[in-house]
């Protein structure tokens, strides 16, 4: 049977909004089933209602936990409070202002009742943090949002007040703390009706878009995009950028035209993603498949022709590039790809910044980011998975951009202060057109200089089975057990556990040649590990490597 990733969901494949809805409220969980624990992951907690992973009683313990975990920490300042559109986030939203009012934290919400991407809640953290000034009471703030994950989905993330996703110190006590209440049939949890909690002195408004919208031409040359004449496309794939978009166009009067404004907490509009699910991941050519289509089209004559179309997840902490296609160049641009251009384009023309300033990179994004920086003369910092490690670096300037394998990045402003701390897909999607408009290519066309003068990698993940004993062993690996010396026909030249920009944990294992790596770690949600690799040398090169890793790391955890 043929797949039908790439096409139209059909009605079988919606979530019952009604269902999903009852069993947040229904359903309590069952803290002996490890699932329906509370535990979060690099962005938060998250599960679904009809899992009994996400109901209202984890939210009620979370949201009590936070509070506890701020006065600890002497956090006195408003909370930011925010959320996406996916189904479970306005009742757990909810949930959690009726928890904080009745604490008496001074919460602030959307002003336009809407919804708010994450890098906006970033944003206005800082923002506040920065005038109110030092020794002055900090703020912080909750997004309610699962990402790009399916509309079943629900998350919970906590950002500190340096406006970036929280430390696993945070996380881990905050965690505890709600799992202790949860387990205590939570008693200790404050709580008062969502109308008082609405009325409550401490409940506020502040305007998201606006602060955020407004502050865009410290970050970006939006001038010239708007002398050039770019036509931008933008796709908010249904997530809380929706309004984000026409306000960008009409405040900045770019040429700028919102793809799909539609919000459906289905998302019955959506391409199927590779495996068949509704997921809004604008890094995946089957999810973006209505947008790549649209380029194409006008490329081939069709009305509605963009220079740059760009898309963006639930919470928009993620981008998806699309260029045209010219001397077959276009489409819908690796992840990789477009960091690279957009780390060589921002050192090049950011005069603003710290003239030291590093390049940051998660351990399994490409090495081509390597060369770049080092083609660039500017020093390359290599961390692990997670965007908490790029913040130290955003807040200080030493490291004036961090990126993310998966489609997320954010950098400074023009001036080398902090933008935001946490990953920003509108950002990154208007840097597309900034790239374009100065430079008169596309990023597309760009990438195929720098490969020209670095080399063409090729890169894939795959899964690989493993039980929960074995993904405990790989996570606790050391180099020295590790006994190879050749991988895929190359000397290896370095056996990685940590970080080298750090000296942080991977969780795993990373074995690097001349030529090629690769990177193994285990699933957090699934029996599987996952193997990242890439290689200079070739499909077929990088196919052996694939490989030769899965063999190496079967027989260690074995």
């Amino acid at each position: 049977m043929a797949s039908r990733a790439g096409t139209v969901a059909l009605p079988q494949d919606l979530v019952d909004i009604t269902a999903l809805l009852d069993a947040y409220y229904d359903v309590t969980p069952d803290l002996s089933d490890p699932a329906q624990r509370v535990a979060f992951g690099t962005s938060g907690h998250r599960g679904s209602s009809l899992k009994a992973s996400f109901n209202e009683g984890h939210i009620l313990a979370i949201t009590q936990a936070i509070v506890e975990y701020r006065a600890g920490q002497g956090i006195t300042g408003p909370l930011f409070l925010a959320k996406d559109t996916h189904g479970l986030s306005e009742p757990a939203q909810n949930s959690a202002l009726e928890v904080l009012a009745a604490n008496g934290v001074n919460v602030l919400i959307d002003a336009r009742h809407g919804y708010t991407p994450t890098p906006a809640l970033s944003h206005a953290i800082l923002k506040y943090n920065n005038e109110a000034g030092t020794g002055q009471p900090q703020a912080d703030g909750i997004v309610v949002t699962p990402s790009h994950n399916p509309p079943a989905d629900g998350g919970f993330k906590y950002n500190p007040p340096h406006g970036g996703p929280a430390d696993t110190d945070a996380t881990g006590w905050i965690a505890n703390r709600a799992n202790e209440l949860l387990e205590n049939g939570l008693r200790g949890v404050k709580r008062i009706p969502l109308n008082d909690a609405l009325k409550a002195d401490a409940t506020g408004k502040f305007d998201f878009l606006s602060s955020y919208v407004d502050d865009l031409p410290s970050v970006l040359d939006l001038d010239a995009i708007r002398t050039a004449g770019v036509r931008i496309g933008a796709d908010p794939m249904g997530g809380a950028s929706v309004d984000y978009w026409g306000e960008i166009g009409e405040r900045h009067q770019l040429n700028l035209t919102v793809v799909n404004p539609t919000v459906d907490p289905q998302w019955a509009f959506m391409t199927l993603d590779w495996d068949e699910k509704i997921r809004m991941d604008c890094s995946s050519p089957s999810a973006m498949a209505s947008l790549i289509k649209r380029m194409s089209d006008s490329a081939s004559g069709g009305t509605g022709a963009f220079d740059i179309a760009t898309g963006n997840d639930a919470d928009a902490d993620r981008h998806g590039i699309v260029t045209p296609f010219v001397d077959g160049q276009g489409g819908l641009m690796n992840p990789n790809h477009y960091l690279a251009v957009a780390i060589d384009y921002l050192y090049r023309n950011r005069t603003g910044w710290n003239p030291n300033s590093v390049v940051g990179k998660t351990l399994v994004s490409s090495s081509i980011i390597d060369r770049v920086a080092a083609g660039l003369g500017r020093k390359l910092v290599e961390v692990p998975v997670g965007f908490k490690w790029f913040v130290p670096g955003l807040l200080s300037g030493e490291g004036a951009f961090g990126g993310e394998e998966s489609a997320g990045a954010s950098f400074n402003k023009r001036d080398g202060s902090v933008w935001t701390t946490d990953k920003d897909g509108i950002l990154l999607a208007l840097l597309a057109s900034e790239i374009t408009a100065v430079t008169g290519k596309s990023p597309s066309q760009l990438y195929k200089g720098l490969t020209d003068q670095f080399g063409a990698p090729v890169y894939a993940r795959i899964d690989a089975a493993a039980t929960r004993e074995q993904k405990a062993k790989l996570g606790k690996l050391s180099a020295a057990d590790v006994t190879a010396t050749m991988l895929a026909g190359e000397e290896i030249t370095a056996k990685l556990t940590e970080a080298p920009g750090n000296g942080a944990s991977i969780g795993g294992l990373k074995v690097v040649t001349e030529n090629a790596w690769f990177a193994a770690r285990p699933s957090g949600t699934e029996d599987v590990y996952k193997i990242y690799a890439e290689s200079f040398k070739g499909a077929d090169h990088l196919k052996q490597v694939q490989e030769e890793a899965k063999a190496l790391v079967d027989g260690v955890i074995s």
